[in-house]
């Protein structure tokens, strides 16, 4: 009997099954064991996801505020579920796939994936060099450069530890979008209405928002993201193991993943309801509703809220960029990787994963090249948009029967209210797909 197998039969003795004693809860301890959720989050409100929310805020003011609050549990409960495949299987959503689906259908979702992550770089790369040049002035194109060049090196050569505390401490960026709020003269009544009351139109504007704004919320990416960090955060650990294979401290895990993916979600929207109450408190009240990039609702705010407020609004921008584009160039190398049965993790040294490194590496690369084709990036971005909803539903099907799968998920498949919030967010997305659809052809 070997060593491993020893210590998997003493796990599962009923002894170490025994509740642990409670213990006082200490914010310093419990802001340490945020990760993967955290981040997760924070990147959803990448520059290009803060153009959204400004056009949303400037378009149709404090009554869309409402969509950030019935997305939340859909937001909770789908990444959650993502966590925990990564959790319990020490793999990602790509790597499970390839082990128990046809190679053809794993190939197509992650050269989707590729290219709607590969398209937003591209776009949140060149709302990153336009906020800086509004800031410090010169040109925009060289500090696409720099940010791409820096985001790719950081992610290669930087110790794993560092970098992510590094980007969970970028997450603090976000809450220049709470600060912009001082600066809007808010109606606070109007603003807590707009989030209560779900107020519906009945036009193609309203619902071509609605479909941006879930859209943007609810994005592959962040699955990918978020399972893969759970593995490898399980790797790297040599006190952790695939709770598929070492059930001990499941309930302490699940709970930890909870409470990660909660926080990250509900910082998520926080700084999303910030940016729309910003835009309509300003922008809306002022008439501009022809807002299509952050970068711009940056530069509007400047006449109507003041230059401290262009200000925290561009630089938020650059933080965010700055913690989205490795999530995104990070999130296509661990699918194509795990896809491919490469050596993944940011945690391994570049001539250990030199596959993995490569993809991050190409798909930052063709980000930036994109900055400087006559392709508009921005422009582009709409197509990113369409090719991530379309993407989202087959992922987030396959995502859920992987959950239910006894020989993916071993004891812990998923079940109850969290098994049907993840089906209820699949069919929101569906019908946002369903929804473009029918856009196109009206």
């Amino acid at each position: 009997m070997t060593k491993k197998t020893d210590h998997r039969k003493k796990a599962d003795h009923p002894e170490h099954h025994k509740p642990l004693p409670h213990k006082p809860f200490h914010l310093r301890e419990f802001i340490k064991t945020l990760g993967p959720g955290l981040i997760t989050g924070a990147s959803d409100d990448d520059p290009s996801g803060i153009g959204t929310y400004s056009q949303a805020g400037a378009q149709l003011g404090y009554g869309i505020g409402w969509t950030m609050l019935i997305s939340l549990p859909l937001m909770v409960a789908i990444q959650e579920i993502s966590a925990r495949v990564g959790r319990v299987t020490g793999r990602g959503i790509a790597g499970n796939v390839c082990l128990h689906y046809p190679a053809w259908l794993l190939n197509l979702v992650i050269a989707l994936l590729f290219i709607a992550n590969t398209i937003n770089i591209a776009a949140d790369l060149a709302a990153m060099g336009d906020a800086l040049r509004l800031l410090i002035g010169g040109p925009g194109i060289l500090y696409v450069l720099v940010f791409g060049v820096a985001s790719v090196a950081a992610q290669i050569f930087f110790d794993y530890a560092r970098y992510s505390a590094i980007l969970k401490w970028l997450t603090l960026s976000l809450f220049a979008y709470v600060a912009a709020l001082f600066f809007a003269n808010v109606s606070w009544g109007e603003a807590l209405r707009g989030v209560a009351i779900p107020h519906i139109q009945w036009t193609s504007a309203f619902l071509t928002t609605l479909v941006a704004i879930l859209g943007t919320t609810i994005s592959p990416y962040l699955f990918f993201w978020q399972a893969s960090q759970e593995a490898e955060d399980q790797r790297v650990d040599a006190k952790k193991h695939p709770l598929a294979e070492n059930h001990y401290g499941a309930l302490k895990e699940f709970s930890r993943i909870r409470a990660d993916t909660i926080v990250g979600m509900v910082f998520s929207n926080l700084i999303a309801i910030s940016i729309i109450i910003t835009a309509a408190a300003t922008l809306h009240a002022s008439g501009r509703t022809d807002i299509q990039t952050s970068a711009q609702a940056a530069e509007a705010l400047r006449p109507i809220a003041g230059r401290f407020a262009e200000f925290i609004f561009a630089l938020g921008i650059i933080g965010t960029g700055l913690l989205a584009v490795p999530v995104l160039a990070g999130s296509a190398a661990y699918a194509i990787g795990e896809g491919r049965h490469w050596i993944v993790g940011l945690a391994r040294k570049p001539r250990e994963a030199v596959a993995f490194y490569a993809v991050l590496a190409l798909s930052a690369g063709i980000g930036i090249a994109l900055n400087f084709t006559p392709i508009n990036p921005i422009s582009a971005l709409y197509w990113s948009a369409v090719i991530n909803g379309v993407l989202a539903v087959p992922v987030m099907i396959l995502l859920m029967f992987l959950a239910r799968r006894r020989d993916v998920m071993n004891k812990f498949i998923i079940s109850g209210p969290l098994y049907w919030l993840g089906w209820l967010s699949t069919f929101a997305m569906a019908i946002c797909v369903i929804a473009m659809a029918v856009g196109f052809f009206v």
